[in-house]
């Protein structure tokens, strides 16, 4: 059996600007390979190519804005795919069918990309554990492997786009966390991070009692609040509610009243 990678450390980024797609592919690699300048840099190659095709290709007009990077610095797949090509990791389609396997095993795999509208993240199995990078989080959250079977329907029943990643992922990081530490990487003992995701979690459901939101509103965000990311010693309601969702998610993603309301019942049918 293989010994544990980066020491049994998890590698996180939070979020900085809208550099969710540099976090996304350095928690894919567990380290801080890429930076901005550096997706920017592919992001300009890949301009570059599509232009010379459309003159070859005979086009009269050849746009100058990119179509890779936005002004405001969100990267296309095509950037992510070109970056962790560099690693001899494949981005694919959960939907197509050389993916087949992964929509019915999910677990078996290594590492999703899920996107919705401007934002980018990183589900992950480390040292034989699942975990969800999103850098809008303060830590990694840990995933059952029956919550991320759950986990990846739902996202996807709520419009996400679900990206499988194959390959030979980095064993180790060759950057040290010293000096690592002065960007918006971390490194975590799992441990840390669970103790940071329930601090966390337990401050946003009393935010939520007091009106406040904790995060900034978007459909994500509002999957989250309707109760799928519970605290993970609460198995059986999680479940229901996974279940529930999975059942419902496409006719309820715009009524999050009543979601909320099955949650209730199934809560209390749980109690």
């Amino acid at each position: 059996m293989e010994g544990v990678s980066n020491g049994g450390m998890l590698y996180h980024e939070v979020q900085e600007s809208k550099l969710c797609a540099v976090h996304c592919v350095n928690t894919v690699l567990q380290g801080p390979f890429f930076s901005e300048f550096d997706l920017a840099a592919v992001a300009s190659d890949l301009d570059r190519t599509e232009r010379q095709m459309m003159v070859l290709g005979g086009g009269d007009f050849v746009p100058e804005e990119s179509h890779n990077v936005s002004l405001d610095g969100d990267f296309s797949i095509q950037v992510l795919q070109k970056a962790l090509e560099v690693w001899d990791l494949q981005i694919i389609p959960l939907d197509s069918p050389v993916a087949e396997p992964a929509q019915i095993d999910p677990e078996l795999e290594n590492a999703f990309i899920c996107h919705l509208q401007d934002h980018w993240f990183c589900i992950r199995k480390v040292n034989g554990e699942w975990y969800n990078f999103d850098s809008l989080k303060a830590a990694p959250e840990h995933l059952s492997k029956f919550y991320l079977s759950a986990y990846l329907d739902s996202l996807k029943g709520f419009g996400w786009s679900i990206f499988l990643v194959r390959g030979k992922f980095p064993k180790e990081c060759p950057i040290t966390s010293s000096e690592a530490s002065s960007g918006y990487g971390q490194w975590l003992l799992p441990e840390d991070a669970e103790r940071i995701t329930k601090s966390c979690n337990a401050a946003q459901r009393t935010g939520s009692r007091s009106g406040q939101s904790q995060w900034p509103s978007d459909p994500y965000r509002q999957y989250e609040q309707q109760g799928m990311l519970l605290d993970e010693d609460d198995e059986d309601l999680k479940a229901a509610i996974a279940a529930s969702l999975m059942d419902s998610s496409p006719a309820v993603s715009s009524k999050p009243d009543t979601l909320e309301n099955e949650n209730k019942d199934n809560s209390a049918a749980n109690a």
